[in-house]
This record gives C-alpha cells, sequence and structure tokens, in this order.
C-alpha cells in the first residue's frame, strides 16, 4: 500500500537488502584479496626472485638492482636456504593459484558492473513491437437525457464512473470539454473519519466510497450530503467497482481476522448481498465483466466469482502477491505481482496467455515488485515497477517494447491518452518527485515536471488536463496535457486525484472529498467533449496571438 497504510513493509523490493549484503560482500573479497596478496605471496615473490639470482650467478650488485633496498636486507636473511628449498615448485602452483583467483575475482567485478550500469533504471526500446493506432480520442459515453414534467432533464443524471480508473482497460481518461479546467469553485467538501487513498466511484447522483477504516459511504454528488454509511471490516485501501446494479467492496482486513474479504452491497441502502472471507487480505479494486467480478489477493490467487452470489467460478494461481486491480481488455485479464511478473489470463477461464518478467533489480538478476495497476491502451500493456521504471509491453505476447527508467519506485500506475491535439501519451508520477509525459510507443520523454515530493498514486486526465497528487508534498497539481504546463495546484491532496462527470471535479484529499466546479459554469450546464478539429483551431488561434504579441512588444 502507500504511505500510512498497514502493508507498506511489503512495499520495500524484496532483495533491497540482499543487494547491499551483495555489494558488502564484493567490497570484502576486494579487500582481503590484496591482504592475502600482500601477507603470503609477496614475501614468495621476492625470495623466488632472490633464489633465480644465486642460481644464475647473479652478483650482488646486479641482485640489489632487482630487490628494493627496503626488502634488501629482509631477504638477505632468507638466502641460505634459497639454493636447496624444496619448495620451491609448490610455491610456484600456489602463486599461480592466486593470480588466477584474482583474475576471476577482477573479471567478476568488471562483469557486475557493467551489469549494474545497464539495469540501475536505464532506459529500454524495442521500435519494432506492435503498436495499434485508435481514434484520436476515446468516446465518452452517452447519457440518456430523460425529460421531467416537460423539461429536459440533466443528461449526468445518470452518468456512471464505474470502476477505479475509469473504463475496464483502466486508461484513467475522461473526454471532456476544455472548458472543464481551472480555475475552479468549491461547490462543497466534507471531511472523512480517515484517510481516504483512493478515488469513489459515481454512480448517476451518487459517490461511493471506501476509506482506510473499512468504512463504505455513499454520498449525493451534488451537495455532498451523506446517504449511508456502513463498516464492513478494519482496514482498506482500494476504490469499489459498480455492475449489475451492486456494488463491490474489497477489504485488506475484517472484523476478528487479518484476512481480508470482498463484498456487493445495494447502492439504494448498503445492504450487504452477499460477501465472500478470504483467506489472505485484499487491495485490489474490484472490476465487474458480464456477470462476473475480478479481483486479485496478497495471497497471489487472482479470483473470478459470480457477481449475483459470490459463488468462485476460476481461480488462478500466480507466482507472488498481487497488490494491484486487474485491467481488462480484448478477453484477457492483466496484473502484475510481487515476483516481478507480468501475466495475461483469459477473462472466461483463467488460462494463461503469457507471463513475462523484467530484470531491472538485483543488479540485474531479478525484478522489482508490481504494485502497479496496468493500463492497456494502443495495442501495449503499460505498468510500473519499485526497480524504478515504467514498463510497455506487447498486450497480444508480452514482449517488451520499452522501459523508462526514474531512479525511485514507481509505484504509480499510469494513465494513458491521446487528448485532442495531442499524441498517445503515458502520463505517471515516480518517487524521485518527478510527474513524466512519455511516448507512448517509444517511451521517449514529451515533458517532465519537477513536483518535489513522493508522487504514488495513479495520474487522471479531464479534457485536456492531467491531474495528480504528491504525498510528500500534500498537494493536487493540474498540468496541460500536451505542454506540460501547471495550470493550477491546490494544497490538498495526497495518492489518487480526481474523477469527474465533465462538469464537476470530485477530488480527493488526504481525508477530505471536495466537488469543484469551473468558475463560469453552472450546475446543470451541458458541456460536450471538445474534439480533435476544435483543440487544432485553438492552437491555430493561441499562436496567431503569441505571434501579434510577440510583435507588438
Amino acid at each position: 500500500m502507500h504511505e500510512g497504510a498497514a502493508a507498506e513493509p511489503l512495499r520495500r523490493p524484496p532483495g533491497h537488502s540482499r543487494r547491499i549484503a551483495l555489494h558488502e560482500q564484493v567490497e570484502l573479497v576486494r579487500r582481503r584479496t590484496p591482504e592475502r596478496i600482500a601477507n603470503r605471496a609477496t614475501d614468495d615473490v621476492d625470495a623466488w626472485l632472490t633464489c633465480q639470482g644465486l642460481e644464475r650467478g647473479m652478483g650482488p650488485e646486479r641482485f640489489d638492482q632487482v630487490l628494493s633496498p627496503a626488502h634488501a636486507g629482509h631477504h638477505a636473511l632468507r638466502l641460505p636456504s634459497c639454493a636447496m628449498s624444496p619448495e620451491r615448485q609448490p610455491r610456484r602452483r600456489r602463486r599461480r593459484r592466486i593470480l588466477i583467483g584474482v583474475a576471476a575475482l577482477i573479471v567478476v567485478l568488471i562483469g557486475a558492473g557493467a551489469v549494474f550500469a545497464l539495469t540501475r533504471g536505464g532506459d529500454v526500446s524495442n521500435p519494432d513491437v506492435e503498436f495499434h493506432a485508435e481514434p484520436t480520442q476515446t468516446p465518452a459515453p452517452d447519457a440518456p437525457a430523460r425529460k421531467h414534467k416537460g423539461k429536459q432533464a440533466d443528461p449526468l443524471a445518470t452518468f456512471v464512473w464505474p470502476d477505479y480508473g475509469y473504463t475496464k482497460d483502466r486508461r484513467r481518461y475522461l473526454p471532456a470539454s476544455f472548458k472543464v479546467r481551472p480555475p475552479f469553485r468549491r461547490v462543497w467538501s466534507r471531511v472523512d473519519s480517515s484517510l481516504l487513498e483512493f478515488t469513489p466511484i459515481l454512480v448517476g447522483p451518487r459517490l461511493y466510497e471506501v476509506n482506510n477504516q473499512g468504512y463504505v459511504e455513499a454520498l449525493r454528488k451534488n451537495t455532498g450530503h451523506r446517504v449511508w454509511r456502513k463498516k464492513l471490516g478494519t482496514l482498506a485501501a482500494s476504490s469499489p467497482g459498480w455492475g449489475g446494479g451492486r456494488i463491490y467492496v474489497a477489504l485488506l482486513s475484517r472484523l476478528g481476522s487479518a484476512n481480508g474479504r470482498v463484498s456487493a452491497m445495494r447502492p439504494r441502502d448498503g445492504k450487504i448481498l452477499w460477501t465472500r472471507d478470504l483467506p489472505s487480505r485484499t487491495e485490489s479494486s474490484p472490476l465487474y465483466l458480464n456477470g462476473t467480478v475480478y479481483f486479485g489477493s496478497e495471497g497471489g490467487t487472482i479470483y473470478a466469482v459470480s457477481a449475483r452470489t459470490g459463488a468462485t467460478r476460476w481461480t488462478y494461481q500466480a507466482g507472488g502477491a498481487i497488490k494491484a486491480a486487474v485491467s481488462y481488455s480484448n478477453g484477457n485479464l492483466y496484473f502484475g505481482d510481487y515476483g516481478g511478473r507480468v501475466y495475461a489470463i483469459r477473462a472466461r477461464d483463467g488460462h494463461l496467455v503469457w507471463r513475462t518478467t523484467t530484470h531491472g533489480s538485483h543488479f540485474g538478476l531479478g525484478s522489482g515488485n508490481f504494485y502497479s495497476t496496468a493500463t492497456i491502451a494502443f495495442g501495449r500493456v503499460y505498468i510500473g515497477n519499485t526497480d524504478g521504471s515504467m514498463y510497455s509491453f506487447a498486450a497480444d505476447s508480452g514482449r517488451l517494447a520499452w522501459s523508462k527508467g526514474t531512479g525511485a519506485y514507481v509505484y504509480a500506475s499510469p494513465g494513458v491518452a491521446q487528448v485532442p491535439g495531442g499524441r498517445p501519451t503515458v502520463y505517471f508520477g515516480s518517487y524521485d518527485g518527478n510527474f513524466y509525459a512519455v511516448d507512448a510507443r517509444s517511451g521517449a520523454t514529451r515533458w517532465s515536471y519537477r513536483s518535489g515530493g513522493r508522487i504514488s498514486g495513479a495520474p487522471t486526465i479531464v479534457g485536456n488536463i492531467v491531474y495528480f497528487s504528491d504525498s510528500g508534498m500534500r498537494t493536487t497539481t493540474a498540468l496541460n496535457a500536451v505542454s506540460g504546463r501547471k495550470v493550477w495546484e491546490f494544497h490538498k491532496g495526497a495518492f489518487n486525484p480526481v474523477i469527474s462527470d465533465g462538469r464537476t471535479i470530485f477530488l480527493t484529499g488526504h481525508s477530505t472529498q471536495y466537488a469543484m466546479r469551473p468558475k463560469g459554469i453552472r450546475a446543470t450546464a451541458v458541456l460536450k467533449p471538445t474534439t480533435a478539429r476544435e483543440a487544432r483551431q485553438r492552437q491555430r488561434a493561441h499562436r496567431r496571438k503569441a505571434r501579434a504579441k510577440s510583435k507588438g512588444g
């Protein structure tokens, strides 16, 4: 989990202390080897030179040229034994073994240094890996406009943000009007009793959120007033999911047990419809799809259960703890584990499609942990790792397309979008305090923004604005998604920043939920998503204005 959560110790990359131990061992061997040579081999070599000098008839003058004055007296004491020494051949063999050992050690050190240099966060690029072009923007969901007493109903009254990451492939991108941007005015705010690590979901007129203490709460999106509140467990770190008319909640621990559970609730009043106790903890935000709910667990198991009853349809056992949510695209589920592997399995039966790993940790001999939830877009899988890199794999085959190193943990799940007027881009933050925008095809940096703290949560893209939170600085920042220019900063924030219905921004602070609306936008305004053509027109107008300003100056 993120900062402040109970499972934080698991986030230290396994083998971290082992890397330090290995480093100490290498240094120890490097120090001890010259000591052995100095204490044992030097005397043998110099004594051998003395013997060779006597056997070859070297006079004292020539012999003094071979041995330094500092050692001449020392070896003069050994001269009587040289001519008759029977140990000359064993000493030669011992010297040869020492020299071979030293050479082998040097080779190992050079090899280890080369591996470390190649894997300590360096970037990888395989440009021939498949990349699928897509429409310039993801279609916004249509909300039926119903009439009520002769008046046109609010088209956003039935809008749904059903999952962590908005879509089943977890892109975290909502096409919206470019008018949905700062400056904002606050509509309402509501303080919670505990940490809000993950964003809520939005179903029609209500927000549903889960706090760190295992409370599930329903709020009216227009006012922030509480509708109902239920305690399902003692610890949670995930967003709920929605589908089939129900809310699904995953818990790290339940009452009376250190293990977790998954429950289904009725949205109207929070009534528990079924609950499923688990043999391990889970912080995997549930995913509903066609009557089945999918989630992972720290026991390394992916579960597919009936959305109606909670009964198991199938399970898949991975090689390490699964902390993240599963993502869905084209019939497959994608996820990473704490064993350093990324998987694609079939959603209908859990059959393994492919499995791969990385080598960005342990001096290139192993992988870090995948805490990040995968994002599927453009025929690729994008996922962050605690070895300090963001990775891109081919969704069909698992081939590595590229990796982008940051030098610090990448817990953050990426957001992926091609906003109108922009190009396919992956957005993510790192523990190095930087927020990155990279080319979705190649991993090349488009721009980066220095935040200064620790970024461990996922970003959200709304219209042409990308939002992220900095848990170290406790801020939420809004940047232009194309240029990286800062357009707004709010001094509240922690992990995952915002969701939206295309008119209002719902911002999650450390323990407070906010609703904000752009200034000048009415509560019932209907704002259509900006198109790529409109974005190009705006860009041309902006360039003309900039040229005119420069000429006038």
